[in-house]
């Protein structure tokens, strides 16, 4: 507290900045109340000047002079918050915090957010003679019950039905997980598996939604033999699992059935976000182990290096680390607990508040407008929980301490962890606009593996860089010169080529030559004792937080 209290007091704007930014505010309210002091009232709506703020683009804000002047003035009002919140002293996460709270507050008191000032939902209530109003109380009720604000309409779609559709088999499950092996689209295969492991915050259908974006159904057309791990969504009988558990008990044990079953000492590996850390931690273990089954390693959005990460750095300190400890840790004074998926898909749409929660204030209640189906956001609510132990020490010893990356620093399932000990080439992808994992935070994973390594930029965000199909002809990737992989992101950026279309082809052409000879298609799933228990998605990823 003390810490917390000297923090606050820092928080100075200095006195030369503040006359300057209290004159600048007067100026400009000033002139603005003027125009629409003077403004004649039987003047043109196209006599104002248009919003170009997205929030103010229906005709309604320029044909209604209030309603336009509202928005003017609460646009002035954001940009001097904003301004004033640069200027405040302090330390930098202090100050980036106070930032973020500011940002919050500023989406939160949009004119668009409330009917009274609303002219698009006014006239909106009026043309339905109050439908659209009764409609909205109904979507806020319904909304209420699920516990959540809805960003699609989630009865469209139904896991294994219309998402999670390629067709395979579970072939193992234990408490932890299920694991998915996929019915191989082509005549032959190549001799090394490909093991994927999505992360166990979300369901792994991100990477199988759709046929024509699935990432699964890509790798299985390319005559790669696939296996993806399906966790379980944790309940209250889950609440002791702990990071080495995820590692020994999951990871470990599900590298060991797909070498089991398809015969190969070595396989590919696929991790992907949270999944790339569990992955690289897995590795780390067997290699200390004297085992080295990859044959291959792709890092998908991955942290490994946790020391810049962007706003989720905001979260995450000493004090708030010991309140998740205390509250839901191995030695909470009253017992571990889960930590519940819907905090943690707060915590991201508030990473993005416009887009993914006023946007549906205003659509859902306001305009009374019930939410179109899509399919990605449909999964983004299918919220997963996290067991308190595992969550915590992937809290403190990652995001806190940053210790994955330093050789001997942390034991692992018994191991001394040492990530250079992984002999496996890598093949590393960091999105360009990813909030939550900056790709400078993904590149600084090529200063940590020894062998070869190979790393792409893709366009867009943590989701929709990841998931570009080629056909979509969408967006565009970056690839550097040579295979110098220097220590500064933007060094390595200033030199490489930016090419169109899809990331997907070059990690295709990788991963081939890594993945061996080509052998018939096996005819069954499974094999010995790992046979077909129930058809893919499977139960586990049905399960709802």
């Amino acid at each position: 507290m003390g810490d917390t209290l000297q923090q606050i007091q820092s928080l100075q704007i200095p006195t030369d900045a503040w006359q300057q930014l209290q004159q600048e505010y007067l100026s400009q309210a000033g002139e603005l109340w003027n125009r629409a002091l003077h403004a004649p009232h039987d003047g043109r709506a196209e006599d104002l000047a248009p919003l170009q703020d997205k929030r103010f683009t229906d005709a309604s804000w320029n044909s209604n002079r209030l309603s336009h002047f509202s928005a003017e003035l609460y646009l002035l009002n954001a940009r001097m918050l904003q301004r004033m919140a640069e200027q405040v002293g302090g330390d930098d996460k202090t100050r980036a915090r106070l930032r973020f709270a500011v940002q919050q507050f500023i989406e939160a008191s949009s004119p668009s957010n409330f009917l009274a000032f609303n002219p698009e939902a006014q006239q909106r209530a009026l043309n339905t003679q109050g439908e659209s109003i009764a409609r909205g109380m109904q979507q806020l009720l319904a909304d209420l019950q699920r516990g959540h604000v809805s960003q699609t309409d989630e009865s469209a779609f139904e896991v294994g039905r219309n998402v999670a559709t390629t067709e395979g088999q579970v072939v193992f499950e234990n408490e932890f997980f299920q694991l998915l092996e996929y019915k191989p689209l082509t005549a032959e295969v190549y001799e090394r598996p490909l093991l994927m492991v999505p992360p166990c915050i979300n369901k792994y259908y991100i990477l199988d939604l759709q046929p024509e974006n699935s990432l699964i159904r890509h790798a299985v057309s390319q005559g790669h033999r696939t296996f993806v791990v399906s966790w379980r969504n944790p309940d209250a009988s889950c609440v002791h699992w702990t990071w080495d558990d995820y590692i020994e008990q999951a990871t470990i044990q599900a590298i060991a059935v797909v070498q089991a079953i398809s015969g190969s000492k070595t396989i590919n590996t696929l991790g992907f976000c949270v999944g790339g850390t569990l992955l690289a931690t897995a590795l780390a273990v067997l290699a200390a182990r004297g085992e080295h089954p990859a044959a291959s390693v792709t890092l998908l959005t991955t942290l490994i290096d946790f020391e810049n990460n962007g706003v989720l750095d905001l979260f995450v300190d000493e004090a708030s680390v010991q309140m998740r400890e205390l509250t839901i840790g191995a030695q909470a004074p009253n017992g571990p607990g889960l930590l519940h998926g819907q905090q943690l898909a707060s915590t991201f749409s508030m990473l993005r508040p416009n887009d993914l929660v006023w946007n549906y204030v205003v659509g859902n209640y306001l305009k009374g407008e019930p939410p179109p189906p899509f399919d990605l956001l449909y999964w983004n609510s299918d919220a997963t929980n996290l067991p308190g132990p595992m969550y915590c020490w992937y809290l403190r010893h990652t995001y806190l301490q940053n210790e994955l990356k330093l050789p001997g620093r942390l034991t692992v399932a018994g191991e001394a962890l040492d990530l250079g000990l992984i002999r496996a080439p890598v093949y590393i992808y960091g999105s360009r606009e990813d909030h939550i994992v900056p790709w400078e935070a993904a590149y600084r994973s090529t200063q940590i593996f020894k062998g070869k390594k190979r790393f792409v930029l893709g366009a867009s965000g943590h989701i929709a860089g990841v998931i570009n199909p080629p056909a979509k002809k969408k967006r565009s990737h970056w690839i550097g010169k040579g295979t110098a992989l220097p220590a500064q992101p933007q060094q390595w950026l200033a030199s490489a080529t930016e090419h169109a279309g899809s990331w997907w082809p070059d990690w295709s052409d990788w991963l081939a030559a890594q993945a061996g000879a080509l052998k018939a298609a096996p005819r069954s799933y499974g094999r010995g004792p790992y046979q077909a228990i129930e058809p893919a998605p499977g139960r586990y990823v049905k399960e709802r937080a």
